[in-house]
C-alpha cells in the first residue's frame, strides 16, 4: 500500500507516527513537506524569540523519517494531484502514484486587504521562515505593531517583546481580545495584564491603510485616527489550505476547507483530509487536538481498509473547543459553554484586578452541574473543570469551592480527581483517558511521570494536562500501597530532600558534579535551578563561581533582577529600614550619576530602577564604598526583614523592634532556600511592621517575642500561625534556625513556607513539635549548621566586582567593554528617569 502525506505539520507528523505505530504490513510511507525544517512545534512558535533554535522546536529529526522506513521530501511542495488515475507531481519534478493519499496542508495566514499590505516591514507569522524575517527587520525597528487580538495575534505581540521592541502595539477589530474565547469582563482583565506588561492595546479599530512609500512608516484607521511603526506583523486569523484539492476537483467549502466525513476521507474515497485543512459539517477545527484525533481516526480507517475489515471502530463526530493558553505568561482558558446565560445558568464570578484574575463558571439553575466557564490569569482547575463539565459530574455542594481559595482544612492537589470516570480524557492533545492512565501505573509499572509521557503520550502536547497526570499517577500508585517518590524530574532519580542530604554527604560543590554523580543526561530547566539552590543553601558559597553561574535563574546570573525595556534594579540591604543621612546622599548621588529610577518599597528598602547592565559593577563600588551590600532582591532567599520604630521612638513600643530586626536580617542575610522569605518584626500587637504576613514574623510582648511562622502574601494571602510564645532574643533566633533549616530541607523546589506548611501532615502541632520540643532530636544540629552558613556569608556584589572572571559577565561586548544598549532610551516620569517604553 504506498500511502502519501501532503504536508508535514504537527498533524501530518501526528499521522505517520500513528501509523508507523500500527506496524501496517507492506506499507510504503512518503512525505512531501512545502518547509525545509521537519515538522515542529508550531503551538510554542513564539519560544523561538525567547532562545530557542529550530531544532528545540522539532517534533522528530529528519532521522526518525528514515529509521521508521519513511521516505521524507523537505522543501518540496506538491503542484497539483490527479485523483483519476492516483499521481501527483511535486515542485521538484517526482512524479508518484498512491493507493491512499493523506492532505495535511493545514492552514495559511488570513492577509486582510488593505492597502499598502504589500510594503518593506509587513510579515505574516504562521512558519519559522517567517520568524526568520521578523527577526532580521526587528534588528532596526523601534515600534512594531499587531494586526489581531486572537492568539496568533498575542502570541505575535510576545515576540516582539522578546526581540525588544518595547513600543509594542495591537490593533484588534471586534470590542475585545479573543472575542471567541473571552467575555468583557475576561478580556478587560486580559487587557489590564498586558497593559502592564508593555503592550498598547487597541480595541474596535479597523485598519484602512498602510502608510509609507516603499516601507511601512505607520497606519491609518477607518476612524481618522493613526498610529506610527516600523514594522507589523499581521495574524488576523487563518485560512484552510485547499488549493490541491480546488484543482484536483474534489469537494470543498466556501473557505476553502476540504470537505470530509466521519472518517475524513473526501469526496474521493482514497483521499483524507486531516487538520485546519479539513472541513468537518462546516467547521474548520483551528486547535492541535482536534488535529491529533482526526490522524487517529484516518489511520485507524486506512488500517481497515487494509484489512479488509467491514468494522469501523473509531470516528470524527466533532470535537470541544476547549482550551488553556498562556498567553505573554499569562494563562487564558475557556470550556464547554463560556458565555451560558438566560434563566436556566447560573453564573459564579471571581473577578480580581489587582491581581489580574477573572473565573467565571456557568452552572445550571440548580447548581448540580457545571456548563462552561472562563479563566485568566489563573487556570490551575482547567483541566479538573473541563472534566467535570464533559462528564456531567455532580457539582459539590458549593461550586464557588471550585474557583475560590481552598478554605481552611481542605487540600487542594489531587481534589476531585477519583470522582472522574475511566472515560474522562485527561490528555485531549493524545486522546488519553483516566483509564489509561492508571493502568499504564498499575498494569505496566510505570511509576514516573516521564514513564507515563513514553507509555501513553500523554503530556507529549501541549503539555497542561501534566499535574492531573501527576495526581492520578500518585493516587493510583496510594491505592497499591507503594511508597511514592516525588523525584525532581527525569534527570534525578531523587526528591529534592534526598538530593541535598547525598550533596551534603558526597561534599559536592558543582551543579556538574551533581550531575555526573547523582543524576543522568544535560539537565533541564527544571533541575538547574533546584540544585543550584541546594548548593548555595548547603555551602553559602558565592553562586557565580565553580562554572554554577549557567545553571542558575535569570537574575541570579546578573545578581540583578531585569526590568523591562531590559535594564536592572540594584536593591542595597537596609537591614531593619534604619539607614543613616550619609548613606540617604550615597543613594542619591548614585541615583543621579547613572540616571536611576528611585523608589522606597513596602519591604523598607530603595529600589533603583534603569540600570545598564555595564553600570552594574560600578553602581556596586559606589553603594558598597559607603557600606551597602547587596539585598539579594534577585534571588530566592532572605528578601527583608521590616521593622517598625518600636520602643526607641512609639508610645506604644514593648521591645526594640529595629535592633532585633537588623540582628535577624544580618544572621540570616544571604540564606538561600526553596523561595524567598520575607520577614518582619513588631514593636507591639499594633502589628505596623505586618509580622503575621510574613513567612517568619516576630512580635513583641511584655516578656519578650512571639514567633510567628508560615505566612506569605502573593497571589493566596495566609496569615503565619503561632509558634511559640514570650521568648527571650536568643531562645527565639534558635528557633528560627531550627525552623528555616528543616524548611530549607524538606520543602520542595519554589515552595513558599505557607504551602510548605499546608501539605505537612500534623500541621503546625507537628512543626512546633520538631521547632520548640525538638522531637527529632535534630535541634543543635541545624542550629549549628545555620551559624556555619552565617559564618560563610559574602556579599555577592563586593566578589563580583573584585573577581575578574565574574566582572567580564557584565561587559555588553567583549571587544567594547564600555559600550551600552542603544535601543534602551529614558524618558520622565513625576521628574524622574524612566524607560521610554514602560
Amino acid at each position: 500500500m504506498k500511502i502519501i502525506v501532503v504536508g508535514n505539520g504537527m498533524v501530518g507528523y501526528k499521522f505517520c507516527e500513528k501509523l508507523i505505530a500500527k506496524k501496517l504490513p507492506n506499507a510504503e510511507i512518503t512525505v512531501f513537506g512545502e518547509e525545509q525544517y521537519p515538522a515542529y512545534d508550531r503551538v510554542h512558535l513564539s519560544d523561538f524569540f525567547a532562545g530557542k533554535k529550530p531544532e528545540d522546536l522539532s517534533l522528530a529529526p529528519a532521522s526518525w523519517y528514515a529509521d521508521n522506513g519513511i521516505d521524507l521530501h523537505l522543501g518540496d511542495p506538491v503542484q497539483y494531484i490527479r485523483p483519476a488515475i492516483k499521481l501527483l507531481q511535486t515542485h521538484k519534478g517526482h512524479i508518484r502514484n498512491y493507493d491512499i493519499l493523506v492532505l495535511a496542508t493545514g492552514s495559511s495566514a488570513f492577509v486582510p486587504r488593505i492597502e499598502g499590505i504589500e510594503k518593506q516591514g509587513v510579515f505574516l507569522y504562521r512558519t519559522i521562515e517567517d520568524l526568520h524575517l521578523i527577526a532580521a527587520y526587528a534588528k532596526k525597528a523601534r515600534k512594531g505593531v499587531v494586526i489581531g487580538g486572537g492568539l496568533l495575534g498575542l502570541e505575535a505581540a510576545k515576540a516582539l517583546l522578546d526581540l525588544g521592541i518595547q513600543d509594542s502595539h495591537v490593533i484588534e477589530y471586534a470590542d475585545r481580545l479573543m472575542p471567541r474565547q473571552l467575555d468583557e469582563s475576561g478580556a478587560e482583565i486580559l487587557t489590564n495584564t498586558l497593559t502592564s506588561l508593555g503592550l498598547s492595546i487597541h480595541t474596535g479599530k479597523n485598519t484602512a491603510r498602510i502608510c509609507g512609500k516603499e516601507s511601512i512608516t505607520g497606519l491609518e484607521f477607518t476612524d481618522g485616527t493613526s498610529l506610527e511603526t516600523d514594522l507589523l506583523v499581521v495574524s488576523a486569523g487563518i485560512r484552510p489550505r485547499g488549493e490541491l484539492a480546488v484543482e484536483a476537483g474534489l469537494e470543498t467549502g466556501m473557505n476553502g476547507g476540504i470537505v470530509v466525513n466521519n472518517f475524513l476521507q473526501t469526496s474521493d474515497p482514497s483521499i483524507y483530509a486531516i487538520g485546519e485543512c479539513a472541513l468537518y459539517n462546516e467547521m474548520i477545527y483551528g486547535l492541535i487536538a482536534p488535529g491529533y484525533e482526526m490522524a487517529e481516526v484516518a489511520v485507524q480507517e486506512i488500517c481497515r481498509l487494509s484489512a479488509n475489515s467491514t468494522q469501523r471502530t473509531r470516528e470524527f463526530t466533532g470535537y470541544d473547543m476547549s482550551t488553556k493558553l498562556k498567553l505573554v505568561g499569562t494563562d487564558v482558558a475557556s470550556f464547554g459553554e463560556p458565555f451560558a446565560n438566560g434563566p436556566e445558568v447560573r453564573n459564579i464570578i471571581l473577578k480580581d484586578s489587582a491581581k489580574g484574575i477573572y473565573k467565571r463558571l456557568n452552572v445550571t439553575a440548580d447548581g448540580k452541574y457545571l456548563l462552561g466557564g472562563i479563566l485568566v490569569g489563573d487556570a490551575k482547575q482547567y483541566n479538573l473543570l473541563l472534566q467535570t463539565c464533559k462528564n456531567r459530574i455532580l457539582l459539590p455542594q458549593h461550586p464557588e469551592d471550585l474557583i475560590l481559595p481552598v478554605r481552611e482544612g481542605k487540600k487542594e492537589e489531587g481534589t476531585g480527581i477519583t470522582a472522574l470516570p475511566d472515560e474522562a480524557l485527561i490528555c485531549s492533545c493524545e486522546g488519553v483517558t483516566k483509564g489509561a492512565i492508571c493502568q499504564a501505573v498499575s498494569d505496566q509499572g510505570c511509576e514516573t511521570v516521564d514513564e507515563i509521557k513514553k507509555c501513553t503520550k500523554a503530556g507529549t502536547g501541549c503539555s497542561g494536562c501534566l499535574p492531573m497526570v501527576k495526581d492520578l499517577m500518585v493516587h493510583t500508585l496510594k491505592q497499591q500501597g507503594k511508597y511514592v517518590r516525588n523525584v525532581l524530574c527525569e534527570h534525578f532519580n531523587y526528591s529534592r530532600q534526598e538530593l541535598f542530604d547525598l550533596i551534603k554527604l558526597h561534599e559536592l560543590k558543582t551543579y556538574n558534579e551533581v550531575l555526573d554523580q547523582l543524576g543522568k543526561g544535560d539537565g533541564c530547566e527544571v533541575c538547574k535551578p533546584a540544585v543550584s539552590s541546594l548548593l548555595a543553601s548547603l555551602w553559602n558559597e558565592m553562586v557565580l563561581t565553580k562554572g554554577n553561574d549557567t545553571s542558575q535563574d535569570s537574575n541570579d546570573r546578573f545578581l540583578a533582577n531585569i526590568q523591562r525595556g531590559g535594564t536592572y534594579s540594584v536593591v542595597p540591604r537596609i537591614p531593619g529600614g534604619e539607614i543613616t543621612p550619609e548613606k540617604l546622599i550615597v543613594i542619591g548621588q548614585v541615583a543621579q550619576q547613572y540616571g536611576l529610577y528611585t523608589k522606597i518599597t513596602g519591604g523598607q528598602r530603595i529600589d533603583l530602577f534603569g540600570a545598564h547592565v555595564s553600570d552594574l559593577p560600578a553602581i556596586w563600588s559606589a553603594l558598597i564604598a559607603a557600606g551597602f551590600e547587596s539585598g539579594h532582591a534577585y534571588g530566592k532567599a532572605l528578601r527583608t526583614v521590616k521593622s517598625c520604630v518600636g520602643s526607641t521612638w512609639c508610645r506604644f513600643g514593648l521591645q526594640d523592634s529595629v535592633s532585633f530586626a537588623i540582628e535577624v536580617e544580618e544572621r540570616y542575610r544571604g540564606l538561600r532556600a526553596p523561595h524567598k522569605i520575607k520577614s518582619a518584626v513588631s514593636g507591639c500587637i499594633r502589628e505596623c511592621a505586618e509580622a503575621q504576613s510574613k513567612d517568619f514574623g516576630i512580635i513583641a510582648t511584655e516578656q519578650g517575642w512571639n514567633l510567628y511562622v508560615c505566612g506569605n502574601g502573593g497571589s493566596k494571602p495566609q496569615h503565619a500561625l503561632l509558634l511559640a510564645t514570650d521568648l527571650d532574643s536568643a531562645t527565639c533566633i534558635r528557633y528560627i534556625d531550627r525552623f528555616l533549616m528543616f524548611y530549607i530541607k524538606t520543602a520542595d523546589p519554589l515552595t513558599r513556607t505557607a504551602t510548605w506548611l499546608n501539605k505537612m501532615e500534623g500541621g503546625i502541632n507537628y512543626l512546633r513539635n520538631v521547632v520548640v520540643n525538638d522531637s527529632l532530636g535534630m535541634g543543635a544540629q541545624w542550629e549549628a549548621e545555620m551559624q556555619a552558613l552565617v559564618n560563610a556569608y559574602q556579599c555577592e556584589w563586593k566578589v563580583a566586582i573584585e573577581t575578574p572572571e565574574i566582572r567580564k559577565r557584565f561587559n555588553h561586548f567583549v571587544n567594547a567593554p564600555g559600550e551600552k544598549d542603544p535601543t534602551v532610551q529614558f524618558d520622565s516620569l513625576r521628574e524622574q528617569k524612566k524607560a521610554a517604553n514602560w
